[in-house]
């Protein structure tokens, strides 16, 4: 076979936005209807839809719902017609389901692709400490120092005082020494119930006015959160987080290192990565699903390392139309 047709050489982001797109709008049917289950569940038979129709190879590193045991695209699914590129997929069909199901805002559908071979897989480890910035705070940053001194470091290469940093931070009883911390600096702090990848990508998005995404958040996320920040030029570091003795023995029998640090080529080897989210409900990164007139209106991020170029793509359907494709189910 002819190695430049096997990986991916387009823009496999403006294909794979479908997905995210059509993984929202089924999702939102579910908001504020109080069942994450039944939101994640529309979000992945209509992701999985899509997808069986793009043009690729793909197979599932990171599957949806390991770690809650929901409705999921599961680890080893292949994905796509078959034909080549062959591609690792990541898929977080909701980042925020239960943001879904209560009708909170900032929950996205998000999927990643990266050249074969190219992902980290994380296997049963669920859980990472991780720091995210933008492009200004590449290479200023440090996992490994305490969390004062990276927040001083980056109001200096920002040109900012410390007290008008905005940190974002999952709000868990486990993140509480960290809060007490970043307030005895003084910077601002914006907790979030769920969806640190929206978080972390907030950080290299001016509009967003987040400067620093930090805790301990899911491993999957930060592989797909990597795909979006090689592409914005910014920066996620990693270190892999036991919850238990018992995990730390199932990490360690795998062979996983847990003192490494994970860099952005750690989690994708590769700058041949793509990213797409769409919003499910409206947040400080994308606009939520719409209903207007007969038609939806969704709000999307399409994102291509290689070339390092963000789109944001509003877009209109027509529900009667997408009902002839894809069948009255895809939209009811």
């Amino acid at each position: 076979m002819d190695q430049s047709s096997s990986t991916p050489n387009r823009n496999l982001a403006l294909e794979l936005v479908r997905t995210t797109e059509a993984a929202a709008m089924a999702a939102s049917r579910q908001m504020g209807r109080g069942d994450k289950n039944a939101a994640d569940q529309a979000a992945v038979d209509a992701m999985r839809v899509v997808l069986n129709g793009v043009q690729m190879d793909g197979t599932v590193i990171i599957g949806e719902g390991e770690k809650d045991e929901a409705p999921m695209l599961f680890n080893g699914e292949k994905i796509g017609n078959g034909s080549p590129p062959h591609t690792d997929i990541a898929v977080d069909p909701i980042d925020g389901t239960t943001l879904t199901a209560y009708g909170r805002s900032g929950a996205i559908a998000v999927i990643a692709a990266a050249e074969q071979g190219s992902m980290f897989d994380p296997g049963p480890l669920v859980y990472m400490e991780k720091i995210a910035v933008g492009p200004e705070g590449v290479g200023v940053v440090d996992i490994r120092q305490p969390i004062e001194d990276n927040l001083h470091a980056l109001a200096k290469a920002k040109g900012k005082n410390v007290r008008e940093l905005n940190v974002m931070i999952l709000d868990r009883p486990r993140h509480e020494k960290y809060i007490a911390q970043i307030r005895d600096v003084g910077a601002r702090i914006s907790l979030i119930s769920d969806g640190d990848v929206a978080g972390a990508i907030a950080t290299a998005w001016p509009e967003s006015g987040v400067d620093l995404l930090f805790g301990i958040g899911g491993t999957p996320e930060g592989v797909i959160t990597a795909a979006a920040l090689k592409s914005m030029g910014g920066d996620l570091q990693g270190k892999l987080w036991m919850r238990n003795d018992e995990e730390r023995k199932v990490a360690e029998e795998a062979g996983f290192s847990l003192n490494k640090i994970l860099g952005m080529n750690d989690l994708i080897s590769s700058t041949n990565c793509f990213f797409a989210a769409t919003g499910i409900t409206s947040g400080s990164l994308l606009k939520g699903v719409r209903f207007d007139k007969g038609t939806i209106q969704t709000q999307s991020l399409v994102m291509r390392g290689r070339s390092g170029t963000v789109r944001l793509i509003d877009a209109v359907h027509q529900p009667h139309k997408l009902a002839e494709l894809h069948g009255d189910d895809f939209v009811a």
